[in-house]
């Protein structure tokens, strides 16, 4: 795999090489690091220079059992946090032979490794630049706080899937490891930040209902009301109801202390909006099942899309096109809302996972794009390494 049967070097082993003498960029401790060390390697590649079959074989024993374990140790190295519906979407550290084996089916092996073909595609272009001096310290401190980021992310997540990021407001639709849309999205405002998580898309609600979360029936709802009446209330097509159960009882909104509510003395009764209209879930929205409350929907405030800086949501995805999103995961067009009925649901004919991060620092073509830590997760600690 590494070299040729007279025992010369391919061009991959020469990139192996230095991914492995700077391996400090990829947050090793040192333990593992003076584990990876190159010096037998090169020793063992120096010997295979005779061309002997045993040395030949001793050598690439050693490059590949060095490979595989600096794979490993990269896929195992500190992440960020990030919430997994599934252990299935979270990365996983491959055996050994899994490892090597993913590497010899590879088209170019030396692209490969170049590329890091094992990580997320965002990884070793974040990690590069750490190699360089092209960045100042607060720049470096911001692409190592990514480099983190990105490893939470799988290598290959699935055939078909979602990226999401936070920090740039933008969505991407990914085939076979390759963008085929992205969009604009709307995201949490930093005191209701959409979180790093990543689910599972199953089904498509068309003509929605908006179960308004408690907080917000407490912080917001409550507080309109005792401005400006129970107008309000039916201005924004809001009902108020007994529970949470599918068949919850109308609520009298004339009958509910809506001071005690904004106060905080009582707990908030339901409230939900209708479908159409005012909604805030527009016409339809994407569901992947979390504790959080977070999906994917439509939005009737389309003038927020037009903004450049959209961190503006209660903490949900807000699409610029659903319909576009929508046809790309079912594979065919929604129905037209105004003739549904409320809360139809649509399965979609395969799960698509869906992965909403933050980056602000990403690659791009032109280089790593930063961006505005609006949410302060960025840290203060400045980085610095032995010998790089």
């Amino acid at each position: 795999m590494w070299l040729t049967p007279d025992g010369r070097a391919g061009p991959a082993v020469n990139r192996l090489l230095d991914r492995l003498e700077t391996a400090q960029f990829d947050a090793l401790d040192p333990k593992t690091l003076k584990r990876l060390s190159t010096r037998d390697a090169r020793r063992a590649l120096d010997r295979a220079r005779s061309g002997k079959a045993k040395d030949v074989a001793r050598a690439e024993i050693e490059l590949s059992t060095l490979f595989a374990d600096y794979v490993r140790a990269t896929r195992a190295g500190h992440r960020a946090p990030m919430l997994y519906e599934s252990a299935a979407l979270a990365p996983v550290i491959p055996s050994v032979t899994a490892a090597v084996s993913a590497a010899a089916k590879a088209p170019s092996l030396d692209d490969y490794v170049r590329q890091m073909g094992w990580m997320h595609p965002f990884y070793a272009p974040l990690r590069d630049a750490m190699d360089t001096r092209a960045f100042d310290p607060v720049q470096r401190r911001t692409i190592w706080e990514n480099i983190e980021r990105v490893r939470a992310l799988p290598a290959t997540p699935a055939d078909r899937y979602v990226l999401v990021d936070a920090a740039s407001a933008r969505l991407w639709m990914y085939e076979n490891g390759k963008v085929v849309d992205s969009m604009r999205v709307v995201v949490g405002k930093p005191e209701s930040a959409t979180p790093t998580m990543a689910g599972f898309i199953r089904y498509a609600i068309v003509n929605p209902y908006w179960n308004v979360p408690p907080d917000l029936v407490q912080h917001t709802i409550a507080n309109n009301v005792l401005d400006r009446g129970l107008r309000y209330l039916k201005q924004n097509t809001y009902e108020v109801l007994s529970d949470f159960t599918d068949n919850p009882a109308a609520l009298d909104p004339a009958k509910v202390n809506w001071r005690a509510v904004a106060q905080g003395a009582i707990a908030p009764p339901r409230v939900r909006q209708k479908p159409g209209g005012p909604n805030f879930m527009g016409k339809v929205k994407f569901e992947f099942p979390n504790a959080q409350g977070i999906y994917l929907h439509d939005t009737p405030e389309r003038a927020l899309l037009k903004l450049d800086d959209r961190q503006l949501s209660n903490g949900c995805v807000r699409l610029e096109d659903a319909d576009r999103f929508g046809k790309w995961l079912l594979g065919k067009s929604l129905p037209k809302a105004a003739k549904t009925k409320p809360e139809q649901r649509i399965d979609l004919p395969t799960l698509v996972p869906v992965y909403i991060t933050y980056l602000t620092a990403m690659p791009t073509e032109r280089g790593i794009a930063f961006r505005s830590d609006v949410y302060g997760l960025d840290s203060s600690t400045q980085v610095e390494f032995a010998g790089g």
